[in-house]
């Protein structure tokens, strides 16, 4: 496939850029600023808040005339809702229009809790601290961008667990649909370089459902 990666420099969007272009896939990453020597990755200059940009380089860098699928981990610090949603309802425009999928890796305060069915992340302390009620916000309002479009875009929204973090790639996660992920042990985590292997997993052999989320299948490694 060819892939594109809008937020290239990120943690996610990086590592999703190896994992893919490992696996022989053709790689678009599209940030403000990046370089790359790996002659699977084709790197462009991007502003994903530049509709007309995003729309070239989706549908006019590849041979074929458009890319198979877009990986869309845009983030802002601080969180800038607006933003976020703005972005997201440019890439399902453009990807309704012209058939390409659309992978969203979104953030985990849009589960539903695992101990009470109808009680989001977002509003469980357990998960959720004060601080990050913003973060988690934006990541519903990121998810009900998704749900309301009304184009035809082939999308699925992804929520990591409730810790994301730089580690190894074991290739040993949990796949689920809308509730937050726990191990035996309670925990809900994963590496980033995991969620790399669970988006292009997806990718590859898409599931049916829209909202999706992983977990490591084994307890965090202390520190």
């Amino acid at each position: 496939m060819t892939i594109a990666v809008l937020g290239a420099t990120g943690m996610v969007g990086s590592r999703v850029i190896t994992e893919a272009s490992a696996r022989g896939h053709r790689v678009l990453a599209l940030s403000r600023k990046l370089a790359s020597k790996d002659p699977n990755v084709t790197t462009l200059a991007v502003e994903v808040s530049h509709a007309h940009a995003v729309r070239e380089a989706l549908t006019g860098s590849v041979p074929n005339g458009t890319v198979d699928a877009v990986v869309l981990t845009v983030r802002t610090v601080p969180v800038d809702e607006e933003f976020l949603v703005g972005a997201t309802r440019t890439v399902l425009d453009i990807a309704a229009q012209f058939g390409i999928r659309v992978l969203v890796v979104g953030g985990a305060g849009a589960l539903r809790s695992p101990d009470c069915h109808d009680l989001r992340v977002a509003d469980n302390p357990a998960y959720v601290s004060p601080e990050l009620k913003t973060v988690a916000a934006a990541g519903i309002a990121q998810l009900r961008t998704c749900q309301a479009h009304t184009g035809a875009a082939d999308w699925v929204y992804l929520s990591p667990p409730a810790l994301l973090e730089p580690g190894e790639r074991t290739g040993r996660y949990r796949r689920g649909t809308d509730t937050l992920l726990t191990s035996a042990e309670g925990g809900s985590w994963i590496s980033a370089e995991d969620l790399a292997v669970a988006v292009v997993d997806e990718l590859e052999a898409p599931g049916p459902e829209h909202h999706i989320t992983v977990v490591h299948r084994d307890k965090r490694p202390s520190a």
